[in-house]
């Protein structure tokens, strides 16, 4: 990288220690799987936690020590006292938490395949690339780069040295205004759709211009030098994939319901919903519902699975309906990986273990440090 001070890859030739499931593993039907999971917990005892995001599969989840979002997670694995904090997410989930737990804490990732999209269409490489052109663009003026959380650690440690910041979905508005008190304008990435969103927040929508990175002739210079935020396009495929449409066909078929999507969703979207929040917002939002109320929910379908599970007394429903998909990258976390880290944890043998370069992870906590400030 030419304006970074560390060396770095495509995410997808970082972790060639990363293995595919053995091949004994592959046939074990539920029931077997279940004992030999719980077996391997109880084997291991403390010196392992195991981390469920929200999207899982219920699978994965029922074996989970914590539930929650990927920072959340994060934390839990930080304050935990075990040796081996065994990740249900994807890689960049798997990164911030090694970024954040203690050096003789191993984190593993169980399966190799779960590498989220979304942070794969902003690859450290890629911006630092597009930094050059976008610095050009205005060269009188102080660029400060956000990224969210959903990246990958370079792509964190790189906004660091530009004096930028990570952010969450909760506190995106609060990193916007920290960084714009420092500069004069902020590059947001990956994720569009949160950015526009949070702009919106703060009343600064007009001032926004997208910055496609496959378009081999880039921005207009102006169009940059005009803005106040250079949001990259990039986006989650799951939320992406919800409409207006949806959201009216769901108040067709239900009446009294309430609407609640996540951030990551289009504008459109956020602005037919009646609440909007993280995946945190969301189950809260549930939890804190009145028995009876009907509520459809904009975000991974297996989240909302779960709320239906755990809230029979409150109306939960898929705000796609039956076009509801899950994540493809959360999908390679199957039950039979759990199985084999775990089982291979009892041999005395780390499987999957993800871990940042010392020069990335400092780098990458100075962002985590920065976004705490705010």
């Amino acid at each position: 990288m030419d304006t970074a001070a560390f060396e770095t890859d495509l995410s997808l030739f970082k972790y060639d220690n990363l293995e595919q499931l053995p091949a004994e593993y592959r046939a074990l039907d539920a029931e077997e799987r279940t004992e030999r999971i719980e077996a391997a917990r109880e084997e291991l005892g403390d010196d392992v936690v195991v981390l469920g995001h929200n999207y899982q599969r219920r699978e994965i989840i029922e074996h989970a020590d914590f539930i929650g979002d990927s920072y959340q997670l994060s934390k839990e694995a930080a304050n935990a006292d075990a040796d081996y904090v065994v990740f249900g997410g994807v890689t960049f989930m798997a990164e911030s938490a090694d970024v954040i737990t203690d050096d003789d804490q191993s984190v593993i990732l169980p399966s190799m395949e779960a590498s989220c999209p979304m942070a794969g269409m902003a690859e450290a490489l890629q911006v630092d690339a597009a930094w050059a052109d976008i610095t050009a663009a205005a060269p009188d003026e102080d660029v400060v780069p956000i990224t969210y959380m959903n990246s990958y650690a370079d792509l964190k440690a790189f906004c660091a040295e530009q004096g930028g910041l990570v952010c969450t979905s909760s506190n995106a508005h609060r990193a916007f205004e920290w960084a714009l008190e420092r500069g004069d304008k902020v590059l947001f990435l990956p994720d569009k759709h949160l950015g526009e969103n949070t702009a919106h927040r703060l009343g600064i929508a007009d001032a926004t211009v997208e910055w496609d990175p496959w378009d081999p002739d880039g921005k207009d210079a102006d169009e940059v030098a005009d803005a106040d935020v250079v949001l990259w396009d990039g986006y989650c495929q799951v939320h992406e994939r919800f409409t207006t449409d949806h959201v009216a066909q769901v108040r067709e078929d239900h009446p009294d319901v309430n609407v609640v999507v996540h951030p990551e969703c289009r504008r459109e979207v956020v602005e037919a919903a009646d609440v909007v929040g993280s995946t945190s917002t969301i189950t809260q939002t549930i939890e804190d519902a009145d028995p009876g109320e009907t509520w459809a929910i904009g975000t991974e379908i297996h989240l909302t699975n779960h709320l239906q599970r755990w809230h029979p007394e409150v109306e939960v429903v898929a705000l796609c309906g039956d076009a509801c998909m899950d994540c493809n990258a959360m999908r390679q976390i199957d039950p039979n990986y759990l199985a084999w880290v775990l089982e291979e944890l009892v041999a005395g043998r780390e499987r999957n273990v993800v871990e940042v370069a010392p020069e990335e992870q400092e780098l990458a906590q100075v962002a985590l440090d920065r976004m705490l400030e705010v």
